[in-house]
């Protein structure tokens, strides 16, 4: 499905229903609004993992402007500030009302500008496996603890200095550490499946990514928040996460540290992850829609 949303075509998809017929009523479930990671990737990653959230959320997966199956952009609308403004937008041309936003990685990065930026919006947010600003000495240290001087290397190669040849070194030497565990043939079609924009995410990384910083932002926040981060996470370290918690207001703010799992942490969390999130979504202080 496709809608025009602040100038420009954005592709989504949606999983479960609104409204649950219970005997005489119809029961609303919250939505539960998916920002990928990436950037320059799309929403298929998450599936059909998250799909089984759908009995007690109304689940929309969103490709960013300019990624996955969204229309093509140029340059100047690749910035966090628009693809925050964008999920505002979004939820507005669709008459979601008060969502639940759940960001991974780069989408975690997206959720901070949406709810910074438009605090009385959401109902609640999941910040997964994200940074409030990239600490990089703190990702080259992870990348060698899990894998490496040789994967430090690259990390910090691809990190600093994004180009096509470090993103190839990168791939072959440090992607796999995304999960504990060696990829089944399974793992693999997800990357199949992926309609990728690398353009976006080359550009992202060797501008803004290095030098955002949302950490004096996080107080704006005014909805239930929980947070999610993997211990062995390489990639957006579990500091991070813990200084995301930290900065927002400890009667909103739920911190789950995810022990053995790395930045695809649902491949290694499995049926907690799915708990933890059906209490978060079912929560009675996270207000449901309307």
């Amino acid at each position: 499905m496709q809608i025009e949303v602040n100038g420009t075509v954005l592709f989504f998809d949606s999983v479960g229903s609104q409204f649950e017929p219970i005997g005489r009523e119809m029961r609303e479930k919250p939505t539960l609004l998916m920002l990928h990671g990436g950037p320059g990737a799309d929403h298929s990653i998450y599936r059909p993992f998250f799909d089984q959230l759908a009995d007690v959320a109304c689940i929309i997966y969103l490709d960013h402007r300019g990624q996955g199956r969204s229309a093509p952009s140029s340059q100047e609308h690749w910035n966090l500030t628009q693809w925050g403004d964008d999920v505002h937008a979004f939820c507005e041309a669709l008459g979601i009302l008060a969502p639940v936003v759940f960001g991974h990685s780069f989408g975690g990065m997206v959720a901070l500008a949406y709810a910074t930026r438009h605090p009385g919006h959401p109902s609640g947010l999941v910040l997964s496996g994200t940074y409030a600003h990239q600490d990089l000495g703190q990702i080259a240290r992870r990348f060698e603890e899990v894998g490496g001087s040789e994967v430090r290397d690259a990390a910090e190669a691809f990190w600093t200095t994004p180009t096509e040849q470090t993103v190839r070194v990168y791939d072959r030497t440090a992607v796999h550490h995304y999960m504990l565990r060696a990829p089944k043939v399974e793992d693999l079609d997800s990357v199949f499946r992926m309609v990728q924009r690398p353009d976006v995410g080359l550009h992202f990384m060797a501008d803004e990514m290095q030098r955002f910083d949302f950490r004096g932002d996080l107080h704006r926040i005014e909805c239930p928040t929980l947070v999610l981060g993997g211990d062995l996470d390489p990639v957006c370290p579990i500091e991070g996460l813990e200084e995301i918690a930290g900065g927002i207001r400890t009667d909103l703010v739920r911190f789950e540290r995810l022990d053995n799992c790395s930045h695809i942490f649902w491949e290694d969390a499995g049926d907690r992850l799915i708990r933890v999130m059906r209490e978060f979504l079912s929560d009675g202080d996270t207000p449901a829609p309307g």
